[in-house]
């Protein structure tokens, strides 16, 4: 199987302008990341995919490997798509562009699926990882996602899923973190395929899977990952670095 990583960047972003070019430690936000992605020795190919001519430059005159998207996108995934639709290449890893601190465990971990799925039932796999604290299982920025018993992806959510209706039964609250290992197939339909009503209402791409038929493997880690969303989430990263 040939495996490569694709980081979708951005340069506008709602809550923190232009942060994938903020300085980090002497480098970019961006370059981090994809030096991150190379290091992990998982792929046979890096790549960032990008709207930006600022952050084409930056990956390029470093040594790196950067595709200009042609059009605009309202997704990640739909960037992705576009830039790797004439590849020969059988999975594709997104990697995001604002989480620098790369852990190579849990994308071993999305490969690894795929290495196991001999029968060829999976079309993506994703991680998530179990919240306890209320606050957090609250909060509509918070991604919770509910599987079946082959943590298979039953829904995700902004919302609190399931509804506690009944409190000592047991239930794990995941949030899902949103790393994705797609069959390029899988990628290339979604880019086809229209948004219905479930991702348009709660603005979450992987319903759109969900919406088709298709099967997201979900995988359990401890491993939450640091991304950078605000200017308080950079300033602790320039503290780790």
């Amino acid at each position: 199987m040939k495996i490569i990583a694709v980081i979708p960047a951005r340069y506008a972003s709602t809550r923190f302008h232009a942060k994938l070019m903020q300085d980090l430690g002497g480098k970019t936000v961006i370059l981090r990341t994809y030096e991150a992605a190379v290091n992990t020795n998982l792929f046979d190919d890096v790549f960032v995919v990008t709207d930006s001519n600022l952050i084409f430059d930056e990956i390029v005159t470093h040594g790196g490997k950067a595709i200009m998207s042609i059009k605009e996108h309202e997704s990640g995934s739909d960037r992705i798509a576009e830039a790797v639709e004439n590849m020969d290449v059988d999975i594709v890893i997104n990697v995001q562009g604002d989480e620098p601190f790369i852990n190579a465990e849990p994308l071993k971990e999305v490969i690894e699926v795929f290495k196991n799925d001999f029968d060829k039932k999976v079309d993506l796999a994703s991680l998530m990882y179990e919240i306890k604290d209320e606050e957090e299982i609250n909060n509509p920025n918070n991604v919770k996602v509910v599987v079946n018993q082959n943590n298979f992806a039953l829904y995700f959510s902004r919302s609190v899923i399931p509804y506690p209706r009944e409190k000592n039964v047991g239930v794990r609250y995941m949030k899902h973190i949103g790393v994705y290992a797609f069959r390029k197939q899988a990628l290339l339909d979604f880019y086809h395929l229209p948004m219905k009503t479930l991702e348009a209402s709660e603005k979450l791409e992987q319903l759109r899977y969900l919406e088709f038929g298709k099967q997201i493997k979900m995988v359990e880690t401890t491993h939450a990952g640091i991304g950078i969303d605000t200017k308080e989430d950079l300033e602790k990263a320039r503290k780790i670095v």
